[in-house]
């Protein structure tokens, strides 16, 4: 899957030897609707979306803030995306009796749909440019450690303002790695209820084996709807339907949130995620999922509480690993090597730029030099489990509301109560077993990395192994209760110190620790990286402008691509999958799973055309260029005239090094096909009201 939030020399080359030959780049970017490329599609493709049309495509999309993209898709406010964006929700909704994840779920009426208990929509409704008053504010600073603390303060102020003013949720987004600072304005959603799921087994069809591969069969897809004021919200903009999807060789465009990306590092910094950050990361989520399928072997009810969580780490694993493997090939960072010795040569006109550039990139190589001394310590003193975390977040809360709002750390700002109460306050089930589990794991884990004597070890453990440490932690706390949770979120530091809590208790021991830890990794590396990144933006505008785009941020991104397949080992891989295929992988597996169909798909079959040949089946799921990473996961496609041609789900396993170099020679992105969705929901689950909703609108592309 595309993940909730997750995405894979000789210098001495020339540069189109290295990769950087315009055809093999044409569709990279993940771009903001600030700075579509039309210059680009106009060149390339023939053709120039208006404003009208990148407007009404940019009020259609929704950010899920449970990890992941969608977009509404009627006039009362029906939302699409994909199964596993909704499984977070999916999950808290369901209950031993009613495993909504493993059956599905259609609601009977809108009367009969689920409210999710903490699930937040977000609707891009504005952009601004913020940056200079964000760098005017830390240019007296005498330090980057106080230039960092002036910036954070510029943007608390920025976003209360803005929340206040607009009564909208409002984020100050980097970009750029420090080159831009926007403001971006959300109408935000809290009331939204589920609609419909398939069963996980066709969402999720070849399980673990099958993610990040192509050909797929899957059906990952659900539908949620907004309300306001207790009724369906009635959108300005959705887009339609298109019944017959995409064709080979279409140009398409998909909306929605990449996570993050990494192309605007320096060589150090992606040498330290090659060499340190992404095999530990590795190492710690193999740990995690080995105890997650150990704990959901004991019974079915075990394994219906850790299924989403073991589907997530499994998910993230497979893709840092198809990352990390990006990293050792030696072309990926020649190539990187490569754009750095092209902007150096750009800027060797300007004596003033290049010395403003390589003094940026020897601060950060000295930066991470000195993160060296600290970052096993930084990184392995943390804690795991639901119940946990919000403990944390209680005794932190008591400590920062009381004080400036620029004062605070990020998350408790004035603009961020609300989604922090969201969350905090939420209905949701917690399973204190498994954030026992989850806890002891960590523990263990930590206890190995830093030993008996580290100061976050001494404070967690207590004295006590970390088994007896999560024990009587988790086993007798309260805060499973949200009724709890509020007393001692408005109680403030007076209900946190009268709290006897034992959670409350471990919150209170490590979070100085935890403190001082951010803190020194703060001043010596996120403030420098964000002021060296400022310098480096600076060089890029002055060697290419704005025509390579930043970053991915969790925020809205436009991505063109062509729907094509591509070559793998020698073979050509089709454009699309059938459900003619679907059957065949089922039957070839013996339907044992992961490849294995439920009774209900195995009952309809002779309701599909399994006989039409390759040109004329119905495609399910197809792949195209289309430059995207995690977060994206519930994007739109859609064609030129705006309407809705498929959901993006997932990429191949050529696309993960996609998170730090981009290449569209094999990567791909995997979607499923809007025909494929319709012919499903009829055949196989009867939803014959959702099939009219979808293709009821009247709506056009320009939202007229």
């Amino acid at each position: 899957m595309s993940s909730r939030l997750m995405r894979r020399g000789v210098a001495t080359l020339g540069l189109a030897a290295l990769g950087f030959a315009p055809s093999l780049r044409a569709d990279e970017g993940m771009w903001t609707y600030d700075n579509p490329p039309l210059a680009q599609l106009k060149e390339r493709y023939g053709f120039e979306p208006s404003r009208e049309w990148l407007d009404h495509l940019r009020l259609s999309s929704v950010r899920f803030m449970s990890g992941g993209s969608g977009s509404f898709v009627s006039k009362d406010g029906l939302v699409m995306t994909n199964h596993h964006v909704g499984a977070d929700s999916i999950s808290k909704l369901s209950t031993a009796e009613r495993d909504l994840l493993k059956n599905g779920f259609a609601a009977a009426g809108k009367e009969a749909e689920l409210a999710c208990p903490d699930l937040e929509l977000n609707v891009l409704t504005s952009m601004e440019d913020v940056t200079k008053r964000i760098t005017d504010a830390a240019a007296a600073a005498k330090d980057s450690a106080e230039a960092n603390t002036l910036r954070k303060a510029a943007v608390a102020a920025i976003e209360k303002e803005e929340s206040e003013r607009t009564k909208q949720r409002c984020d100050v987004v980097t970009l750029y790695r420090g080159g831009e600072y926007w403001i971006y304005r959300y109408d935000r959603f809290t009331d939204i209820r589920l609609v419909f799921c398939p069963d996980k087994q066709a969402a999720f069809f070849g399980g673990d084996p099958d993610n990040f591969t192509f050909p797929r069969f899957d059906l990952d897809v659900s539908f949620f709807r907004v309300y306001v004021d207790g009724k369906p919200y009635q959108p300005k903009h959705w887009l339609t339907w298109n019944p017959d999807g995409c064709r080979e060789n279409a140009l398409v465009f998909v909306s929605g949130h990449p996570g993050s990306t990494s192309r605007l590092l320096t060589a150090t910094q992606m040498e330290f995620q090659r060499a340190v950050a992404q095999p530990r990361s590795l190492k710690f989520m193999s740990e995690l999922i080995t105890t997650l399928h150990e704990f959901g072997k004991q019974s079915p009810e075990s394994y219906r509480r850790a299924e989403d969580d073991i589907f997530g780490l499994e998910n993230s694993y497979k893709a840092r690993f198809g990352q990390l493997g990006g990293l050792n090939d030696p072309e990926l960072m020649g190539r990187k090597r490569g754009e750095e010795a092209e902007l150096r040569q750009k800027l060797t006109s300007d004596a003033v730029a290049l010395a403003e550039y390589d003094t940026a990139v020897a601060a950060i190589d000295g930066a991470y030099a000195k993160l060296a001394a600290f970052t096993n310590r930084q990184y392995w003193a943390r804690l795991n489990g639901k119940s946990v975390g919000h403990a944390l977040t209680l005794v932190r809360a008591a400590t920062e509301l009381p004080k400036p709002n620029g004062e605070r750390l990020p998350g408790f700002g004035d603009a961020g109560l609300p989604a922090l109460k969201l969350r905090t306050f939420s209905t949701a089930p917690i399973y204190l077993d498994l954030d026992e589990l989850m806890l002891s794991a960590t523990f263990t884990a930590s206890l190995r990395e830093l030993g008996n004597d580290d100061p976050f070890m001494t404070a967690a453990l207590n004295g006590q192994t970390p088994a007896e440490a999560a024990k009587a932690a988790v086993a007798s706390t309260t805060l499973a209760d949200p009724a709890v949770r509020k007393t001692l979120f408005e109680g403030g530091q007076a209900a946190i110190d009268a709290s006897t809590d034992p959670l409350i208790a471990l919150a209170k021991r490590v979070d100085g620790v935890l403190r001082e830890l951010q803190k020194r990794y703060e001043d010596e590396v996120t403030s420098v990286e964000a002021a060296q990144g400022e310098a480096i933006a600076r060089g890029r505008f002055r060697a290419f402008g704005k025509s390579k785009a930043p970053d991915a941020t969790f925020t809205l991104r436009l991505s063109p691509g062509v729907v094509k397949g591509y070559e793998s080992g020698g073979k050509q891989i089709p454009w699309k999958t059938t459900f003619a295929g679907l059957f065949e992988r089922h039957a070839a597996f013996g339907g044992k799973p992961p490849f294995d169909l439920t009774p209900r798909w195995l009952e309809r079959k002779s309701r599909f055309d399994l006989n039409a040949s390759f040109d004329r089946a119905t495609p399910f799921n197809f792949v195209s260029t289309n430059d995207i990473i995690g977060g994206n996961s519930g994007s739109p496609v859609i064609g030129l005239d705006g309407r809705i041609v498929g959901i993006i789900f997932d990429g191949n396993i050529e696309s993960l090094p996609a998170a730090y170099i981009y290449d569209e020679r094999q990567a791909r992105s995997v979607s499923v096909h809007s025909a494929g969705i319709l012919l499903a929901l009829r055949v196989v689950y009867d939803a014959n009201d959702l099939v009219a909703e979808l293709l009821g609108g009247s709506k056009s592309a320009a939202g007229s």
